[in-house]
């Protein structure tokens, strides 16, 4: 019997399996890197042991540490999460030749179906050894790791040899192996899976299908169970694919096997050898604990005979600390506070906790099960409206808006759903009274005597920024109390307003954390009375969109060069992704402040282009949005076809 349980992961998965770890009374172990030293997975742990570094190639991907972890800390058994480690056959030897259980299948299972090549060779499919115009367009991938990363959508032969070279570089980056492949891409499908739990007494259940088709660059953002609108034939089908690729490959424990359904066929695209990040809508569905199966085939426990029945449809939304408005650019900074009730909640963070640049930018994961699918929609969505997020810029109102879509709610979406429809789904949509109950609620108490005057005054004037706009809120301190022009102000308290508008009453919890205010679901900052001069930046400056680490310049690239307005100039690394940093304008680079290696703030300078004569009216200042656009393919581009865990 297993009694002690290092999870070698971090965040929202090492949470989630210590929870049922300590329900089955089994001891845990977190292991940390530096910039994970009070993170949520290692203060809930019974122990924790230190991983020296703070990038995931020093720490999480150290094999050797964290067998010593495990060993150091009396641990007699190792769940490797996702990502990472968890489809590593070196580290699954490595763990069981330190006399360790390993709770996750066979090295040589994860051998034969973790690399995308050799998985596809297996089941009979090469990948293109040679690329001509008549296979266009094509999907670069890396052979190892997943989460998108290493993967390029190519369109054109010119374009072919830089994004082998960008793939490889990401994928030996992420995944410490560089190697990649070509495959023909194939738009408009849906991305399906099953989930697969198998024991050692030859036992393999497939546990219905998942449809995990709404993604941006590669990466799932809402799945569900079952998959909508799949004829019972084709499921069927499917199931006896999964069944087949487990008893192939002598597998135990949970596995997914994934599908790209295209006009009514499935298209083989990998196996997972571990579990998914959408695993709990499988649980929820089937009433199962997944982890807790895990860790009963790695004791050598068997399954019964057939699978629990399915019951009803679970859907999953993930909470993302990025601004899908901005090229799905990730956020950083302190997460002051995260509610959200009526679901489920899997999360690695608790309020007040940082989000750093280490690491990947998912929040949480909120899951709703209901006795349909129309009825799960409508639960989930209405629990991430009333959610109460504050902090970076999340994806919350993209979740709410997509879960809403038409095209989602009919169950029609497919990989290009974000493609089609991002401007629609991320447009401002403030509440035009927030900063009223803001000003108002900043001002309750604040002025001596009630704050009224014998005779008229002039009106309080509060600048706020909402949405990339200005407000300015005028108020009056009467005898009556606080008065607005327009509205009947009912409350004003500084954590509540109630306002009356055109005869309605509406109320508004407000929050504010230094220069951030958090109005319900708008959030607005703290504009002074009088603009910084020593804040304002020459035209053309290059500012950086987020905090990172410069991980290289343009070849050949010094003040005095020539630069064309798109151009690349340097890159920059954050949350497991490049992000190009390209030129604003055409004109001449009058200053560089990036090196290899720099970390930089959100806002710090990188470089300036004075624009040439020609183009100068076009530059916007402080970093003109085309300025600043991901390596990684736009979510227009994804091919899903690729497992999307972290």
């Amino acid at each position: 019997m297993i009694t002690s349980v290092l999870v070698a992961n971090r965040g929202e998965i090492a949470c989630r399996v210590f929870r049922t770890c300590r329900d089955l009374g089994i001891r845990t172990v977190a292991v940390h890197s530096d910039a994970d030293e009070n993170a949520l997975h290692a203060r809930v742990a019974d122990e924790a042991v230190r991983l020296p570094g703070a990038s995931p190639a020093e720490t999480y991907l150290r094999g050797d540490l964290i067998v010593k972890a495990v060993l150091a800390a009396g641990a007699d058994a190792v769940h490797p999460g996702y990502g990472f480690l968890s489809e590593n056959a070196d580290f699954a030897r490595a763990v069981l030749d330190a006399g360790l259980v390993w709770i996750g299948p066979p090295p040589e299972a994860i051998e034969a179906m973790a690399s995308k090549t050799r998985a596809k060779k297996l089941i009979g499919i090469a990948p293109l050894e040679e690329v001509t115009e008549d296979d266009l367009p094509v999907l670069v991938k890396a052979a190892a790791g997943g989460g998108g990363r290493g993967m390029r959508v190519v369109r054109e032969l010119s374009e072919l040899d830089g994004a082998l070279e960008a793939a490889r570089a990401e994928a030996l980056s992420a995944f410490g192996d560089g190697e990649v492949f070509v495959e023909p891409y194939i738009q408009g499908g849906r991305h399906v899976e099953v989930q697969i739990m198998a024991d050692a007494h030859g036992t393999v259940w497939a546990l219905g299908t998942r449809d995990c088709s709404l993604q941006r660059r590669h990466q799932k953002v809402i799945e569900e169970a079952p998959a909508p609108g799949l004829s019972r034939e084709l499921t069927d089908h499917l199931h006896l694919l999964a069944v087949r690729a487990a008893h192939a490959t002598g597998y135990r424990g949970a596995g997914t096997v994934e599908f790209l359904v295209a006009d009514g066929h499935a298209h083989f695209l990998e196996m997972n050898t571990r579990l998914q990040v959408e695993h709990p809508v499988t649980e929820a569905v089937f009433g199962i604990d997944l982890v807790a199966l895990q860790i009963r085939i790695a004791e050598g426990g068997a399954l019964d005979a057939e699978p629990p029945r399915a019951r009803g449809h679970a859907i999953e939304a993930r909470l993302y600390a990025e601004d899908p408005a901005r090229g799905w650019a990730p956020q950083t900074g302190t997460l002051h506070r995260l509610s959200v009730s009526g679901v489920r909640l899997d999360t690695g963070y608790e309020d007040g906790d940082p989000i750093g640049v280490h690491y990947d930018p998912m929040l949480a994961k909120a899951v709703a099960h209901a006795p349909t699918r129309a009825e799960a929609i409508r639960k989930l969505a209405g629990a991430l409206e009333r959610a109460v997020v504050h902090g970076p810029v999340t994806n919350r109102d993209l979740l709410v808006r997509s879960l809403r879509h038409e095209e989602f709610t009919t169950g029609r979406m497919d990989t290009g759903f974000y493609g089609r429809h991002l401007p629609e789904l991320t447009g401002p949509d403030p509440d035009p009274y927030a900063p009223l109950a803001a000003a108002l609620a900043d001002a309750h108490g604040r002025s001596r005597f009630g704050g009224w005057r014998n005779l008229p005054s002039q009106p309080q004037v509060k600048r706020y920024a909402m949405a990339g706009e200005e407000h300015e809120v005028r108020f009056r301190h009467t005898r009556a109390g606080l008065t607005a022009d327009g509205v009947r102000v009912v409350h004003a308290a500084a954590r509540l307003v109630v306002l009356e508008v055109a005869g309605v009453r509406r109320k508004f919890e407000v929050a504010r954390y230094g220069d951030q205010v958090y109005v319900n679901a708008t959030a607005l900052t703290v504009l002074p009375r009088f603009p910084d001069p020593a804040a304002q930046h020459a035209p053309g400056s290059l500012l950086a969109p987020m905090p990172g680490t410069v991980v290289r310049v343009a070849d050949g690239l010094a003040v005095g060069a020539a630069v064309r307005a798109g151009e690349p100039l340097l890159w920059l690394e954050a949350m497991k992704m490049e992000h190009k940093i390209a030129a604003p304008a055409s004109g001449t680079l009058t200053a560089l402040h990036a090196a290899p290696g720099r970390q930089v703030e959100v806002g710090a300078l990188l470089a300036v282009v004075e624009p040439s004569e020609a183009v100068a009216e076009s530059v916007v200042e402080p970093v003109a949005e085309s300025a600043v656009e991901a390596v990684a393919e736009s979510v227009a581009e994804s091919a899903v076809q690729e497992d999307q865990d972290q």
